[in-house]
């Protein structure tokens, strides 16, 4: 298989990327690389797609340099569900052109399993699709260098250094959360009167006592005390429900027998007393 792209990037950029195989591996799109270091950057797994099927490869792949403008890579893998295998050798060449490089692939591979069921042409799709998009994470990662660098450039802000206060031994202090006055609680309606809030608990010398109204005010807006909350029961919706008198029930159903019997011995004495009379 051949196929070529071309991409607005000069071949020196491009070479720096392809020397690189962690920046290498985040332009191969559905690369997902492995979480151990030991087994390098372009180990990992590889999601194709191939007409209406999807297909996930794991595997590695091994990037040499064969001169300044030739470049061999090597990979296998297996399928993740399955027991088909693929392995591929894939040739890229840089030609430099005016106001870019053309990226000329050469590939040739061999696989078995779910992929030898594919039909070529499918097939040729899906890896011209992959090496598209590829090539434009290239253009990106060999752009973005000269985009960092533009942005550091004289147009860059440096940081002010913090300015000294003028005049000799003249210290500037901001007022702290410590200094701020803390207003009186907005639940206490006895500071705005003149009552102290501690008046109705004994005799605080001229301090006037609170009226009932004002003290009742005052227990409806603070709340109860703990006292109250704790012996007092629930009301409303969340009252308890009070249990069933079962024990007046079984009360008379205890005597509901006995009189049953006497009332029955009663009819039985008094029908042998009218029959002796007749």
């Amino acid at each position: 298989m051949e196929h070529q792209v071309f991409v607005p990037v000069p071949a020196a950029d491009l070479r720096a990327v392809l020397r690189d195989p962690a920046r290498l591996a985040r332009c191969v799109p559905g690369f997902q690389q492995d979480a151990d270091d030991a087994s390098g950057p372009l180990a990992g797994r590889l999601k194709l797609r191939v007409g209406g099927h999807t297909v996930t490869y794991r595997g590695a792949l091994a990037v040499t340099e064969r001169d300044e403008d030739t470049f061999e890579a090597e990979g296998q893998g297996a399928e993740v569900r399955g027991q088909g295998s693929v392995k591929t050798t894939l040739s890229l060449r840089l030609v430099p052109e005016d106001g870019g490089t053309r990226l000329v692939f050469t590939a040739t591979g061999s696989a078995d399993g779910r992929a030898a069921g594919f039909a070529p042409e499918a097939t040729a799709t899906s890896v011209h699709r992959l090496l598209d998009r590829t090539c434009a994470n290239l253009t990106t990662a060999a752009t973005a260098p000269a985009a960092a660098d533009a942005a550091s450039g004289d147009d860059a802000q440096e940081p002010q250094e913090p300015q000294e206060p003028e005049g000799p031994g003249v210290i500037e202090v901001s007022a702290t959360v410590f200094d701020t006055e803390v207003p009186p609680p907005s639940l206490d309606p006895f500071l705005e009167d003149g009552f102290d809030r501690f008046g109705e608990f004994g005799d605080l010398g001229d301090t006037p006592r609170p009226p009932a109204e004002a003290a009742h005010a005052r227990r409806t807006m603070i709340g109860r005390s703990a006292e109250e909350v704790d012996h007092a029961p629930p009301r409303g919706r969340y009252a308890p429900v009070p249990a069933p008198e079962s024990g007046a029930q079984a009360l008379n159903l205890r005597w509901l027998a006995p009189a049953a019997a006497l009332a029955l011995a009663s009819a039985v004495v008094v029908g042998r007393a009218l029959r002796r009379r007749r």
